[in-house]
C-alpha cells in the first residue's frame, strides 16, 4: 500500500530515542522528509545519518522543547518550507503515587509535557489548513484510558492532551486536518525499562519479576517493539487515513481491558 507520504514534511518531537525516533524512521522510510528535535543533539545526528544512509531525508535540531517551541518551528520551516505532519511526543514525568505529588510539581510538568504541544500545533495549523492537508498525532499513554499505578502525573497530564485533541479534531476536520492520539501500552523502550525499575524498587521485587507480571497481563504475551508502534503512526499520518480523526488508537497488545 502506498501511504502517499512521499514529499510530505514531518516534525517529530523528542525523537532522539524510543518512540519518537522510531516514528521519524518509519515516516522517512515511507518517503516523508523528517525534522527531528530533542535535547540530545548527538543522538539526533546519529539517527539523521542512519535515515540518510537508507535513502531518506532528515534534519536534526537540538533544542529544549519546554522553552524553545517557537525556535523549533522556525527551524523546521527554514529546513523544509512547511510542516504537514506533527508528531507530538514529549518526555514523561517521574513515577509517583497521586497522593505523593507535591503541588509545586504540576506546573513545570504541564509546561514541559502539554503546553509545547498546544503551541506547536497552533504554529503548524495555519499552513496545514491553507494547504488542505495536515496530521497532528499526539503520543500519550494507555494510562489515559486505564490509569497506570504509580504514574499519577502521566495519567493526569496526558489526559489533558486527549481532551484538547478531541476538541481540536472537530474544529479542523473540514479543512483536511486530522487530529488523533496514539496510546502505547508496554512498548520496549528505555523509558519502559526505567518505569519497571521504579516499580521494582517500590514493590521490593526484582525488575525481572515486575516485567514478568506486566507481560502476564498482556494478551499478546509480550512487550511490543517500537517498529510496531511507529508503523501505526505512519499510517495515521498518511493520505490513506484521511477519514480517521478524533480517535484514540491503542497499541497495547490488548492490555487495556475496557471496550
Amino acid at each position: 500500500m502506498d501511504l502517499g507520504l512521499t514529499g510530505k514534511r514531518a516534525l517529530v518531537l523528542s525523537s532522539s530515542r524510543g518512540l519518537g525516533q522510531a516514528c521519524a524512521r518509519a515516516l522517512a522510510a515511507e518517503g516523508a522528509e523528517v525534522f527531528m528535535t530533542a535535547r540530545s543533539a548527538d543522538k539526533l545526528e546519529e539517527t539523521k545519518r542512519a535515515i540518510e544512509a537508507a535513502g531518506g531525508t532528515a534534519h536534526a535540531f537540538g533544542a529544549d522543547l519546554t522553552s524553545q517551541a517557537d525556535e523549533i518551528y522556525a527551524a523546521a520551516e527554514r529546513a523544509m518550507g512547511g510542516v504537514d505532519i506533527l508528531v507530538a511526543n514529549t518526555g514523561g514525568p517521574p513515577a509517583k503515587m497521586a497522593a505523593d505529588v507535591p503541588d509545586a510539581d504540576w506546573t513545570p510538568y504541564f509546561e514541559s509535557m502539554v503546553k509545547p504541544v498546544f503551541r506547536l500545533a497552533g504554529l503548524c495549523l495555519p499552513g496545514m489548513r491553507q494547504r488542505g492537508f495536515g496530521r497532528i498525532l499526539t503520543i500519550a499513554s494507555s494510562g489515559v484510558i486505564q490509569p497506570i499505578p504509580n504514574l499519577a502525573m502521566s495519567n493526569t497530564l496526558r489526559s489533558a492532551l486527549v481532551g484538547w485533541s478531541k476538541t481540536l479534531a472537530s474544529e479542523v476536520a473540514k479543512d483536511g486536518v486530522t487530529v488523533n492520539v496514539v496510546l502505547p501500552g508496554r512498548i520496549r523502550t528505555d523509558r519502559t525499562g526505567e518505569l519497571d525499575a521504579a516499580n521494582a524498587k517500590r514493590l521490593g521485587k526484582s525488575v525481572e519479576e515486575v516485567e514478568a507480571a506486566a507481560t502476564a497481563a498482556i494478551p499478546a504475551g509480550r512487550y511490543g517493539n517500537v517498529e510496531e508502534f511507529a508503523d501505526v503512526v505512519a499510517f495515521l499520518a498518511s493520505t490513506r487515513a484521511s477519514y480517521v480523526t478524533g480517535s484514540l488508537m491503542r497499541i497495547d497488545g490488548g492490555a487495556i481491558r475496557s471496550v
